[in-house]
């Protein structure tokens, strides 16, 4: 035994050797490249996860005792699902299905989706190799637990061995809790459910193959198993998450998303801006509590960890670069291309380390909407799109989070173009946060704080009552209080820095 742990430390150090080489080897092209200031900022989370597996190593960690719901986190999974990226490569998904054996398939949209080209190629495909399909196209954006049921329904009857998700996050998460409702068809809704608002059961075995064909640019859900939706008897939006969820197969075709709407490439880009900000600044996964007494029971949302912050990283520079293009610009298909990959980057970042509080906050402000309507959008009742209630508290969090690590903070400001050579680590998130002010606004369009939303100093307990619930992200927030009184007023001075002027 002593011989072992002997040799033990020397993998360890090649393992995180080879991270940080993964990590740090930028291609030429990066804007940071030359930056040593960047290097030092970043890799200062892999030293101490290195510093963090010496001394578990040290002290036998992995077979201590100590009962694990006392036990800090000591590893980390990563789980994404296979993706094709390309233009055109909406035409291969009938013969996917036919490789898999997939003989009914259900295809999930929605009614505006439906009449664009990505749909229709996605039926000829299927036509072209004999596959039977029916197509449910009633998905509600940003939807509801009752339009969620309703899919349910549609698909239990069906019987299908396959689903194909074609359209945004909302598409492509309906379609997965489809896939969960049939497969344990006995199930009450809420058992599967994030708790506590529902009962966090773990889905125990495989779900049928689900392949998600994105056509805008944002939520990532085509990588990750998460679901979201709003429970308006609780007016907070949760969702499901667990690995099995995530679909098959992600085909990232660039043609499908020249269709956006300026206001949707917005939204969904501010998206992709929040996952990769969050997860880059969440919690290390090594500072989690509890470990899991099962694998099984380990969350999907893990923490910070060096393989996600590849994913993270780089999705939060290619977002700085591309968004104000694509959102300004109809024609500029390289820009459009750009985002694309940059969700599908971040959906692998944030879906195996997690959000935090953007995420955590918006779902009161999209769930209790006082009446917000979002041009560009083809909706008939108000809405507050994901992205816009994402963004909207971003500078104010990272304000926040700024001194739980000044280092991440300082280096996620340098995507931005601030130099923080001469930066002192307090004024981390004040710098951070000025850049993402400055950011949203060259954006243009876009709510510069809650009360551009209807919402006023009334609203706030209500909002901090539906983010506390939200206990899967608030967990992985730096910062933020253990304490339910104390986390209480750390959201209401959150909610009130975030109304704006």
């Amino acid at each position: 035994m002593a011989a072992a742990i002997r040799v033990m430390p020397s993998a360890a150090s090649r393992a995180v050797s080879l991270l940080r080489t993964v990590q740090y080897a930028h291609p030429p092209s990066c804007p940071c490249h030359s930056n040593p200031g960047h290097h030092h900022h970043a890799r200062s989370q892999v030293d101490r996860y290195a510093q963090h597996t010496h001394q578990l190593i040290g002290r036998r960690g992995y077979a201590s005792p100590v009962d694990p719901s006392q036990q800090k986190e000591y590893a980390f999974e990563m789980a994404a699902s296979s993706i094709r990226f390309g233009p055109g490569v909406t035409q291969e998904v009938g013969m996917d299905f036919k490789n898999m054996g997939a003989k009914r398939v259900c295809v999930v949209t929605d009614s505006t989706v439906r009449r664009l080209t990505a749909v229709k190629q996605a039926e000829e495909a299927l036509s072209r190799e004999g596959i039977k399909y029916e197509i449910f196209d009633k998905v509600q954006v940003e939807p509801k637990d009752s339009s969620i049921k309703e899919a349910i329904a549609f698909a239990k009857p069906y019987r299908p061995d396959a689903f194909l998700a074609v359209g945004g996050g909302s598409v492509i998460d309906t379609a997965k809790l489809m896939n969960l409702y049939t497969e344990y068809p006995d199930a009450d809704f809420l058992d599967f459910v994030n708790a506590p608002l529902g009962n966090g059961r773990p889905i125990d075995k495989a779900l049928k193959p689900l392949i998600a064909i994105p056509t805008t640019a944002g939520t990532g859900s085509e990588t990750t198993g998460t679901a979201i939706f709003d429970l308006v008897s609780k007016r907070a939006k949760t969702g499901i998450a667990h690995r099995n969820l995530k679909p098959t197969l992600g085909i990232c075709d660039p043609l499908n998303t020249i269709t956006m709407p300026s206001a949707v490439k917005a939204s969904s880009g501010l998206d992709v801006l929040c996952h990769s900000l969050e997860s880059w600044t969440a919690l290390p996964f090594y500072e989690r509590v509890p470990r899991p007494s099962n694998p099984i029971l380990r969350p999907a949302y893990q923490g910070a960890n060096p393989i996600s912050d590849v994913f993270s990283l780089n999705a939060l520079r290619s977002t700085v670069k591309y968004l104000p293009r694509t959102v300004k610009n109809p024609d500029d298909h390289e820009a459009q291309t750009e985002m694309l990959l940059a969700s599908t980057l971040a959906g692998v970042g944030f879906g195996n380390a997690g959000v935090h509080l953007c995420h955590g906050m918006s779902y009161p402000i999209s769930g209790q909407n006082p009446g917000y309507r979002h041009a560009g959008y083809e909706v008939e009742k108000p809405l507050i799109p994901h992205g816009v209630s994402v963004a909207v508290s971003a500078p104010a969090v990272f304000r926040f989070t700024g001194p739980s690590n000044p280092e991440r903070h300082l280096a996620a400001a340098e995507a931005f173009g601030v130099d923080v050579t001469n930066v002192k680590r307090e004024d981390a998130g004040e710098v951070l946060a000025d850049a993402l002010a400055k950011f949203l606004a060259d954006l243009g369009d876009q709510p510069k704080g809650l009360k551009e939303l209807g919402f006023d100093s009334s609203h706030i307990e209500a909002l901090v009552e539906g983010t506390i619930p939200q206990a899967r992200v608030l967990m992985l927030a730096p910062g933020l209080a253990k304490e339910l009184e104390r986390e209480r007023d750390q959201l209401r001075r959150l909610f009130e820095d975030s109304m704006g002027h």
